[in-house]
């Protein structure tokens, strides 16, 4: 008889990719113990995916500009909580430093001997692999009617249209698949969208304006003007994501949406979005502008995401 789990601690992980990637372990603790309310340490931008999540409890912060990254007081914080069970992705000593009946780290972390290869997400669920024995889920980001107001009221005569959504940036230069490949594919794809949709930070703008003003099909620039869920909440209306090894891929796999991953440097098969709609291409020498458009495009036509 499984044991009575009220109130659990799940520590994160900081970048929105990543902290994507741990909520199949919050779905599994879920479905373990659906009475338990779960509370939350993550990074302040990324914590925004569990915002709406309806089995949390609080959401706690790291603070990196703080001393020792504010975990004294987040330690202060949390002692009395009375935590069940402590889940830590992470492992970075927290779990180890609050009081709790049952802790799962990554050094308790057994992995299912019948995977050929490891993606990050069963990694992370290996380490409720005690109390867990099924698949894992998919990834999973909650959504408010606000976000699905704002997505719908901003592609405004495109709400429903085939829709083709672009990353052209990354955290790193040498994951950026150039910006004339990316027009070269809108060009290509013409008859096979009615708009697209450029997604990403006030960095991206410039890469999205300049594939923008050189074709003639309808293009919705939303580069730095979106927060996290208003974008994901776009992407949820998406007929197919392209982009970059980034977060914005990882947010598009989360509710559902094919995608396409261009890869250079990096390690597709243990970071690409996780799920069944998720594909990739990488670079001869791990080099992201070896990756050719004509390959881009049959991978495109191959998955019949224009249907």
């Amino acid at each position: 008889m499984r044991e009575t789990v009220n109130k659990i601690l799940f520590i994160s992980l900081s970048n929105i990719g990543d902290a994507i990637m741990t909520t199949p372990v919050l779905m599994a603790l879920h479905e373990c113990y659906p009475e338990a309310v779960v509370d939350i340490v993550g990074d302040l931008r990324s914590s925004e995916i569990f915002k709406y999540c309806p089995f949390r409890g609080e959401i706690f912060n790291k603070q990196k500009n703080r001393f020792l990254r504010g975990v004294p007081t987040l330690l202060k914080t949390l002692w009395f909580q009375s935590y069940d069970l402590i889940v830590d992705i992470r492992t970075d000593g927290l779990a180890y430093l609050l009081p709790a009946r049952k802790r799962y780290t990554k050094f308790n972390r057994k992995l299912n001997r019948k995977t050929t290869s490891t993606h990050a997400v069963q990694e992370h669920m290996g380490i409720i692999s005690e109390i867990y024995q099924g698949d894992p889920p998919q990834c999973h980001v909650w959504l408010s009617e606000a976000e699905e107001k704002f997505a719908k009221e901003t592609l405004g005569p495109y709400y429903g249209k085939r829709l083709l959504g672009l990353g052209t940036g990354a955290n790193a230069d040498v994951k950026i698949w150039p910006k004339e490949n990316y027009l070269s594919l809108v060009k290509k794809t013409d008859n096979d969208f009615d708009a697209v949709v450029f997604l990403g930070d006030s960095r991206d703008k410039e890469r999205s304006d300049f594939i923008s003003s050189q074709v003639n099909k309808p293009c919705i620039n939303l580069c730095g003007i979106t927060t996290i869920l208003q974008a994901i909440a776009v992407q949820q209306c998406l007929r197919l994501f392209i982009g970059n090894d980034s977060g914005l891929g990882h947010m598009a796999s989360a509710v559902g949406i094919p995608t396409i991953t261009i890869f250079g440097i990096g390690e597709p098969i243990r970071y690409r979005p996780w799920g069944e709609k998720s594909y990739w291409l990488v670079g001869e020498q791990q080099k992201v502008e070896k990756v050719s458009i004509d390959d881009v495009v049959m991978q495109l036509q191959k998955q019949n995401f224009t249907k």
